[in-house]
Formats: structure tokens, C-alpha cells, sequence
């Protein structure tokens, strides 16, 4: 019975995924998130749900577009995943080594040669601060981009994909980097993890929690008060910025994804045209959901 269990977990999410009933398209918030995008320079998918209504605003939702950083949500599921079989202990103390460094800004690629780290503390950083080098090492821990795209697949996730260092998929990592998905499954996936429908009700409840502790907070996080609690993922490129969030809103959960690629403006400033329309995105959101809120971010305080 307890190696049926997991497998009817799965079979149950995946049937709640699947199900698919006709959407309700919030059409005044669809043109005021069209009247943002109108102009820009580039290419740009969003997706937004209100859980607790229903109602969707879908933008070139199932195009594909790269994930950057994103994709280490997969990854963190596919960790997750190998714990729920047996095959990973969560306790587990790893050994750091220099072949493992990516080169960056990362914490982990800072390890001297043969230090130890809790695989917990890795999973963290993977997500909190957005490490690549432990992301690449938990990809190999999780089975590789092989594994995770098997379960992606099996879970109803029909275009997100690991690309890098994943066999066969070189012609998707040459044009999407190091992971592709949609504007719809990547909300999705949150939403799944929400829900306590990814790997496990326990797994989910982890996962939530990891994704509630974002370093870099300065694009659609900033245009949220600080005390409502969110969950997310950023991901940027020189031609692509993205972010999914989830946010436990007042009057009701809401998730969105956007994603853009082709941009023209490539600079790594804070006023790239992507970070900003991912800005005016979230701060309209925001506004439409909880119109009485009142709230504005601090004078100044993109300062620090």
C-alpha cells in the first residue's frame, strides 16, 4: 500500500490538472494589461488567475518562451520527488567540489573544495537567492533534466522543459536556454505547489515555503505590500525577464506568469524595459484585485 500511495497521488494531480473547463475571461483587466504591453519592443506572454473566482486574463499564454531562472522551480520538484520515492535523504550532508563551480555570482560556487553543506541549505539558496551552481547540482541530484522532464510530463506539463545538460534536447537548449515553458503551465505549476497536488500534500508544503523567501524582490514582488505573503520564481536573460507569483491576497489567491523574449533593450539596469513592464504588470494586479488597498511602495525606497 505504501508504494501504491505515491502513485495514486500522482494520478489525482494529474487528473486535477488535466481538467480543463472553460475559462472565464476577466476582459476589462485583459485590456488593461494589453494596454501595457502595447509598444513594447520584444515579445510578451502573460497569464493570470484568480483562484478564487476563476477568472483569467491570458496573453500569449501557451507560447513558448525561455525560462531562465524560473525552470528551478522543475528542479526543486524533481528533488522533491526523489526524497517522496526513498532515492535522496532530506538530511543529507553533501560535499562541495570545485568541479561543480558555474561560474557568477553564486554562494555555493564560493564553497572551498570539499566543504560540507546540508542539501537543505542548497535547495535554499537554489531558490532564495536564486544560486546557480547548487541549482545545477540539484538538477544532477534530482536524476538530471531527464527525470525532471519525466515527471513534468506525467504531471500534464506538456511544454515546460529542462533544456541544459539534458540529452537530446541541444536544438531547445540552442534557442530557449536553459528551459522553455508558457506563461499558463509555469502559473500552473505554482498554483499545483499551492495546492499541495505537487509530488505531496508535505513535498507542496515545503516547496511553498522555500518559494516564500525571495531575495531579489525588486520587480513584481516591489509593487505588493510587504506584509501580504507571496510565493515566486524571477528568471532573467539578456533578451528575456520573467517572473511567476502567487500571492495570498486579501480577497483571494492570485497567480501570474510573464515572460518576454526578443527584447531590444538588453541592459542590466534597473530600468530594462522588461523589469519594468513585469513592475506595471504586478502594480495593476494589485490594484484590480484590491482595488481599496490604498498601498504604494515607500517613497525612495528602491534606494535600497
Amino acid at each position: 500500500m505504501r508504494l501504491l500511495q505515491p502513485l495514486l497521488f500522482c494520478l489525482l494531480s494529474f487528473a486535477t490538472f488535466a481538467q480543463n473547463p472553460k475559462e472565464k475571461i476577466d476582459k476589462k483587466l485583459t485590456q488593461k494589461l494589453e494596454a501595457l504591453t502595447k509598444g513594447f519592443e520584444g515579445e510578451v506572454g502573460i497569464y493570470v488567475k484568480h483562484l478564487k473566482t476563476g477568472k483569467t486574463v491570458a496573453i500569449n499564454a501557451d507560447t513558448l518562451f525561455p525560462t531562465a531562472s524560473m525552470i528551478k522551480v522543475p528542479i526543486m520538484v524533481g528533488v522533491f520527488n526523489k526524497i517522496e520515492r526513498g532515492e535522496l535523504d532530506p538530511k543529507t550532508i553533501l560535499q562541495y567540489r570545485d568541479s561543480l563551480y558555474y561560474a557568477g555570482e553564486d554562494i555555493v560556487g564560493n564553497f572551498k573544495d570539499s566543504s560540507l553543506v546540508a542539501l537543505s541549505k542548497v535547495q535554499m539558496l537554489s531558490i532564495t537567492t536564486s544560486d546557480n551552481t547548487g541549482s545545477l547540482w540539484l538538477q544532477h541530484l534530482a536524476g538530471t533534466g531527464t527525470a525532471i522532464n519525466q515527471w513534468l510530463e506525467r504531471n500534464g506539463f506538456q511544454y515546460t522543459r529542462m533544456n541544459s545538460r539534458t540529452p537530446g534536447r541541444r536544438p531547445n537548449w540552442e534557442k530557449y536556454g536553459w528551459g522553455q515553458t508558457t506563461p499558463r503551465e509555469m502559473a500552473s505549476l505554482l498554483t499545483m505547489i499551492r495546492e499541495g497536488k505537487a509530488v505531496s500534500p508535505a513535498a507542496s508544503e515545503r516547496m511553498y515555503r522555500n518559494l516564500g523567501r525571495i531575495y531579489y524582490d525588486s520587480e513584481a514582488l516591489s509593487q505588493i505590500p510587504p506584509y501580504v505573503h507571496t510565493a515566486s520564481k524571477s528568471g532573467a536573460v539578456n533578451q528575456s525577464k520573467s517572473e511567476v507569483v502567487l500571492v495570498n491576497a486579501p480577497h483571494g489567491d492570485y497567480v501570474f506568469c510573464i515572460i518576454t523574449k526578443n527584447q531590444k533593450d538588453q541592459r542590466w539596469q534597473d530600468d530594462n524595459a522588461g523589469y519594468v513592464l513585469i513592475r506595471e504588470v504586478s502594480k495593476t494586479l494589485w490594484q484590480h484585485f484590491e482595488p481599496k488597498s490604498g498601498w504604494k511602495p515607500a517613497p525612495g525606497v528602491e534606494r535600497y
